[in-house]
């Protein structure tokens, strides 16, 4: 009975209370909100693809609650923005997104503006390979009104994409994909590259939908400093009898990179930038010839390069001034093939930055193959070589591993271990270290194949599990310092073969592994 009563007595002061306030009593606004920013900057956007969503946050610091009467872009329905007002997109037909009337805001409180855009260029400037697009959202009007500005930099690119059929299907690519000389039919989306396509340059951007493949007898050749963006589940197929040629320079300003070829994402706000697995791979199909990437940074992919036979070709793949970051599963994955790289920094792979698998002929000269992706979610070391692979019937199919030679190197990683050296015993299995900075900190051996640290056939003059002194090896700054165990061990006839560093700085005087000759620098 004393809780029915006193459940009586509460239900009548809330109803006494709520009758007494003035909620939903607003005041017009009087031009006196806040706002986290007073400019916000949408990063740069390629023509006619929509940006990230960015967000403003607007307060009412008085006392009453209030009502704005108008919340608007300034170009009204003609504005490349929208906008979403806390959940609401404003009124209805051309003016959806673009203008807002009566938005209540409570005392004390808050609420979220959120904007996008997506802007087609040719609308702004016929002959502009970028433009910058601005506007603003205007709160309330007349003496009352303020106004939050919208810039974004907008690119025009060439963009690649497959066809898409009226049936609501989109092209996908047939070729040879097996080697046995009868056309395949793939579940790959994208198309080949027509002749007028096969060189890239640096006029514009590129943006590439789907895979873009390079037919039997063609050649996709990368001039200096050109820009390739990939979308998601997107790369590049060098198919049998195609070729690849990425030929960037060295640049003068390193922070521009002016010269380099750069293939990464089509995502370019700075959240994106680090970020792995955003597109899909370079392929290089069994008998595709004379590949050859210089002065190239491949960053943000599944399988950076997924190279596959024709391990008697010397000039399968030549890589070389390349740097590749963040793959989430390979910076480098071999299959029964022919890898000759030199100048090659990997660093932040899922799995393994070099993987020279089933065999093959794989030679890296004053290379910093390393890796400090979280040890937590990686199952690899750095550098992973054998001679085998598992069939679908769980069988293992062996092959001859004709060479792996890594001269001046420095192999390391935040692991203890970071290279493995699986022999199954089925096949020839030959590899040798020279004159190269090592992480093998595991005096058991477990887990690292048929073999002994201590043979000198396989290891000359390394140097073990002593620190390359990195800039900032987890933000892949792999350049060494003056600490570094790396300085002065480097072979001076390897050296010679390769006289400059990845900088384009001379070594033949005294050779550091890897691919930097070392730096002052704070440590």
């Amino acid at each position: 009975m004393k809780q029915f009563f006193y459940f009586i007595i509460c239900a009548f002061f809330l109803v006494f209370w709520s009758s007494c306030r003035e909620d939903f009593n607003f005041s017009p606004s009087t031009g006196n909100l806040e706002f986290s920013k007073d400019t916000i900057y949408l990063d740069t956007v390629f023509t006619n693809i929509g940006s990230s969503t960015y967000n403003l946050k607007v307060y009412n610091r008085s006392n009453k609650d209030i009502v704005i009467p108008v919340i608007q872009l300034a170009q009204g329905e003609n504005s490349f923005y929208r906008m979403n007002v806390d959940g609401s997109t404003g009124n209805e037909g051309t003016l959806q997104g673009k203008r807002f009337e009566d938005v209540e805001l409570l005392a004390k409180d808050s609420m979220f503006i959120f904007i996008e855009t997506t802007i087609n260029i040719e609308t702004l400037s016929a002959s502009d390979t970028q433009f910058l697009y601005t506007d603003a959202i205007l709160f309330d009007g007349g003496t009352n009104q303020q106004r939050v500005e919208l810039v974004t930099l907008v690119k025009d690119a060439v963009f690649i994409y497959p066809q898409r059929f009226e049936d609501g299907f989109i092209e996908t690519l047939t070729f040879d994909a097996d080697g046995d000389g009868t056309p395949d039919e793939t579940n790959l989306q994208g198309r080949f590259l027509n002749d007028d396509e096969l060189t890239f340059t640096n006029e514009k951007p590129y943006v590439i939908y789907g895979y873009a493949a390079v037919g039997d007898g063609k050649i996709l050749v990368m001039q200096p400093g050109t820009r390739v963006h990939f979308h998601a589940d997107s790369g590049l197929l060098i198919t049998n009898g195609g070729s690849l040629q990425i030929n960037g320079a060295l640049s003068a300003n390193q922070t521009l990179m002016e010269g380099e070829v750069i293939l990464e994402g089509d995502r370019l706000e700075p959240l994106f930038s680090d970020i792995p697995g955003q597109w899909g791979t370079i392929w290089l199909f069994n008998d595709s010839n004379n590949n050859s990437i210089n002065h190239a940074t491949i960053k943000n992919a599944t399988v950076a390069i997924l190279c596959d036979g024709n391990q008697d070709d010397s000039n399968k793949l030549n890589i070389s001034n390349t740097q590749i970051y963040n793959s989430s599963n390979f910076g480098i994955l071999g299959r029964a093939t022919s890898v000759n790289g030199t100048n090659v920094v990997i660093n932040n792979s899922g799995q393994s930055s070099f993987a020279g698998t089933f065999g093959g002929r794989y030679n890296f000269t004053h290379s910093t193959l390393v890796n400090y992706w979280n040890t937590s979610f990686r199952q690899f070391p750095s550098v992973l070589i054998n001679n085998f692979l598992i069939d679908e019937d769980n069988n293992a199919i062996t092959n001859n591993l004709e060479e792996a030679n890594f001269n001046n190197c420095i192999i390391d990683g935040n692991s203890n271990v970071e290279f493995l050296l699986e022999d199954l015993n089925g096949s020839s299995f030959n590899y040798k270290f020279n004159n190269c900075l090592l992480r093998f900190n595991n005096n058991n051996l477990s887990g690292t194949g048929n073999y002994n640290l201590s043979e000198i056939n396989y290891y000359e003059n390394n140097v073990f599990n002593s620190n390359p002194n990195f800039k900032l090896p987890f933000e892949n700054q792999l350049i060494i310092g003056n600490n570094s165990a790396a300085i002065n061990i480097g072979n001076t006839t390897f050296a010679n073969n390769v006289p400059n560093d990845i900088l384009g700085v001379s070594r033949t005087a005294s050779p550091d592994a890897g691919a930097y000759q070392h730096i002052t620098f704070d440590d």
